[in-house]
């Protein structure tokens, strides 16, 4: 008797496929790669050197190392928790918190720290793209009339009600890949462009001069923007959805090497402009590291190029998931037919949303350091460690228990402090700002 051949393994999905009209699951590793690079490299790596002359050397390169090895293990978490229950592919954050937490609570601890992560992000880039435009077209064209910041910063945002139009994360590759590359780029331009010209005259790496109070604020909103620049977990899940799956090849093993490629890249991006602009700047470096340099012209207004690039992809790849969120609302609560005249003003209003508060609110520094630890803190540094002690339930005081109990009370400091230093700031600077100038 012949025997017959072993079943052709079926992958293991949720609610039946990321739903019928959901991106198709044929990414590779490097796909993963390049969008966790498009996702955390982003622009709180020029704010860097910023955070550190708050912290000074010791506790800014100790809370920037720590940050960087406490969101690798975590992105580690999540990519193990993807398929931690046989047959199922839990496809986006708040499933695991649902699975986690249970199907009512897991939501409200999960999706709004999410939506801050994802909506936050794309405001922030709406500031940065539209600065970094601005800072291109003055260094390019000196004679051109001079814009104000409100009116480049619309200028990028238009692009996006072209660009939100793209179905889902695979029609998104060609410009995350794009964006990746150009964040690679002008992070290396702006060390590079540190060392070339040295060190400032009388540089100074003692602690700001200001008030007690005014200090501890400020340390506390540099918090927040060092954990902003980890803030890639929010989309790792819906990333690791767009990769195939089966039990003889689960997706955890090419989204797991591709996040090691992305937190490679990541760090050799993100230690050298933050050591390095710092030693250059000292107390006196600029919230955008690429606004404080001058020199060579050509040079600088190739980086800010290149970060307009760069936050083009990343508005993309955090908007994505919204998109899929408010669509399948608008589907499922008020039966409105899928296509494109859904996506269509879905999108566009979103997208408006998104510019109207850019344009409002463009306190750079200050935006960071709320936005990271209001919303950052969380979804990369403890929510993870939480859901992995409900889940997998290590034995009290193991290894894991208390790596898993250290980092949950790091990020719940870092939480609760960044989001009042940040709070804090953003109320002071607003006291003196000419809105939309």
């Amino acid at each position: 008797m012949v025997a017959s051949s072993p079943p052709r393994p079926k992958e293991v999905c949720f609610e039946e496929e990321w739903s019928k009209d959901g991106p198709p699951r044929e990414a590779k590793w490097w796909y993963s790669a390049f969008h966790n690079v498009t996702a955390m490299v982003g622009a709180g790596v020029l704010s860097l050197p910023y955070a550190m002359a708050y912290l000074g050397w010791g506790p800014g390169a100790t809370v920037l190392i720590l940050s960087w090895c406490i969101t690798l293990y975590t992105i580690w978490q999540m990519i193990q928790l993807h398929e931690c229950v046989p047959g199922t592919r839990f496809d986006r954050y708040y499933e695991l918190g649902q699975h986690a937490f249970g199907p009512k609570l897991g939501p409200w601890i999960v999706l709004p720290q999410q939506l801050i992560v994802q909506v936050g992000c794309d405001i922030v880039y709406m500031v940065t793209g539209g600065k970094c435009l601005q800072k291109f077209m003055e260094i390019a064209c000196t004679n051109c009339t001079r814009l104000r910041s409100s009116l480049w910063i619309c200028i990028f945002g238009s692009l996006h009600f072209f660009l939100s139009q793209l179905p889902n994360f695979n029609s998104v590759a060609g410009v995350s890949l794009a964006a990746a590359i150009m964040s690679l780029s002008y992070s290396t331009i702006s060390w590079a462009g540190c060392l070339g010209r040295g060190r400032i005259e009388n540089v100074s790496y003692a602690y700001k001069k200001t008030s007690s109070l005014d200090y501890m604020f400020r340390v506390f909103n540099a918090l927040g923007q060092i954990s902003f620049a980890f803030a890639g977990h929010g989309v790792v899940l819906e990333i690791q959805a767009t990769i195939p799956s089966t039990p003889e090849k689960p997706s955890r093993v090419p989204m797991w090497k591709g996040a090691m490629t992305a937190y490679f890249i990541t760090a050799i991006c993100y230690f050298p402009t933050a050591f390095i602009g710092y030693w250059a700047f000292g107390q006196d470096v600029d919230d955008n590291l690429l606004m404080a340099l001058q020199r060579p012209e050509w040079l600088i207004a190739a980086a800010n190029l290149m970060v307009v690039i760069h936050v083009i992809g990343s508005y993309q790849v955090y908007a994505m998931p919204v998109f899929d969120m408010l669509e399948k609302i608008m589907i499922r609560r008020f039966n409105i037919p899928p296509g494109f005249p859904l996506r269509l003003v879905t999108r566009s209003t979103y997208v408006a949303l998104t510019l109207f508060v850019g344009v409002t609110f463009p306190f750079f520094g200050d935006l960071l350091g709320f936005f990271g630890g209001f919303g950052f803190a969380p979804t990369s540094y403890f929510l993870p460690c939480i859901m992995w002690l409900a889940i997998k339930k290590p034995r009290r005081f193991s290894r894991s228990w208390l790596i898993n109990w250290a980092c949950i009370f790091v990020g719940l400091f870092i939480m609760f402090a960044s989001t009042i230093g940040g709070l804090r700031n953003i109320i002071i600077d607003s006291s003196t700002y000419s809105f939309y100038s």
